[in-house]
Formats: structure tokens, sequence, C-alpha cells
């Protein structure tokens, strides 16, 4: 009888040590700190671009049998690769406005060859190649959204945005004419720095266990403007030509930001 309740009073020991030892180490298994979005940030990204660049040539000397406007739109397809730098303020426990800017490398290049034929006391053929290309762009944005608990990793938050702001960047377009009714070319184009407008969204997260370091998938549409021009065709009809082209561009882009300590 003694034994037995000598065993009953050492499980009991047992048991309130265990309890304290939970107790104890509790602490260490409690949910993570809530991230702080607050402070001065740096980082890369990558990405794909699928732009367009809208283009004219008009003519008034063309034959009356040719149009006096032409018009295609090239396809401006391409990587980009950049750096974002910015600052977020998080406002209450649900929301975050930032500022950033951006600069990114673009390969978007573009062109298209067409031709018209007309009458010229026989079948003759005026043939057109125009190009287009985005060198470079940047944009300097608003972000403001709501924070929301990661569906796949419950103790880590997202944030989801929206953004729009300034966009700039160096676009060019060039192009040839030929005529086989003189057997002859000619050649026009230009280049310039634009600025426009850009406007997107994106979602933004804490890599897990990080306290600095976040990931970010974002896309964005981009407004650049338009390049124009204008020439004197010497080489066969004799008459003023002008061109332009307008560029737009969607890009989708994944990003990798440090929050500087």
């Amino acid at each position: 009888m003694l034994l037995r309740t000598s065993l009953n009073m050492k499980k009991q020991l047992l048991t309130g040590a265990s309890l304290l030892s939970l107790a104890a180490v509790a602490p260490a298994y409690a949910a993570p700190p809530v991230y702080n979005w607050t402070g001065w940030y740096v980082g890369g990204n990558a990405g794909y671009s699928w732009g367009t660049a809208n283009s004219t040539y008009s003519e008034s000397g063309f034959n009356s049998n040719l149009p006096r406007l032409f018009s295609e739109t090239e396809q401006l397809n391409g990587f980009i690769g950049g750096a974002q730098f910015g600052y977020n303020w998080q406002i209450g426990p649900a929301c975050v406005v930032g500022l950033e800017t951006d600069f990114q490398y673009s390969a978007e290049r573009g062109s298209r060859s067409f031709s018209n034929s007309y009458d010229c006391e026989g079948t003759c053929t005026l043939s057109q190649t125009q190009s287009a290309k985005i060198d470079w762009f940047g944009t300097v944005r608003g972000r403001s959204g709501p924070i929301i608990t990661n569906p796949l990793f419950a103790n880590e938050p997202l944030w989801l945005y929206v953004t729009a702001g300034l966009a700039y960047g160096r676009v060019s377009a060039s192009g040839t004419v030929s005529d086989t009714n003189c057997g002859c070319s000619w050649s026009y184009g230009g280049s310039g720095t634009n600025t426009g407008w850009t406007v997107g969204a994106g979602v933004e997260g804490v890599l897990l266990g990080s306290n600095a370091w976040t990931w970010k998938i974002e896309y964005l549409f981009i407004d650049l403007g338009s390049i124009s021009g204008s020439g004197f065709d010497s080489a066969d009809f004799g008459s003023v030509y002008s061109w332009s082209a307008h560029f737009t561009d969607n890009i989708l882009r994944f990003g990798i930001n440090y929050r500087i300590p």
C-alpha cells in the first residue's frame, strides 16, 4: 500500500515538472513577431514585357492609287531586368503605403515589313519596313494596400497593393521605303527620352522566417507617349513625309527586396 502511494506521488511530481517545463519553453514556440514594413529598402527584379509601337508614315506625294497613310503595329516583346529602391510606411496593423523608383534595362524590339502595288504604266511596288524598340525605362510610383495573412503560410503576411505614377524611357523608331518604279529607297527615324504614366498592381510577401527580406510579383501597364519627325523625300516623289510611333508596354516581373536596418 505504501509502495503504491509512493509511486502515485512520483507520477504526480513528474507530471507537475513536465507541465512546468512546457510552460517555460512555450514562448519559444509562440507565433513569430509581426513583420514591420516601415523603412527603406533596395532590391532587384527580372521579368518579361510585351509592348507595342503603333507606327504611321504619311507622304502627300504618294500616287493616287496608294494610301497616303501607312499604319502598322510592331510587337515589342523581350526580357527586362533592373533594380528598385523605396520607402514604406506601415499604417496600423493592416495597411502599408510606400514610394518606389525603379530603373529597367529592356530587350524589347520589333519590326514589320509590308508592300503595296500601284499602277505606274505597269505594276510597281512600294515597300516599307518599320522598326521600333525600347532601350530602357524607369518609374516613380506610389504603392498602397492592405496586409493579409498568407493562405499558404499562416504566420507570414502578404501586402496586396495597387500602384501608379510617372514613367520615363528611351524609345526609338525607324523605317525604310523603297519603290520599284525608280529603283530607289530612303530612310527615316529618330529616338528620344519620353515621359508618360504607369498603373498596375502587385503582391509582396515576407520570405520565410526573415525580418528583412521580401519577395514580390508585379504587373505594370506603361504608356511612354510618342516620338515623331518629318523630312523631304528627294529620292522619288519629291514631297514632304511625316512619321510617328506611340509606345505602350506591359511588364510582369519578380523581385526581391531587402529592408535596410
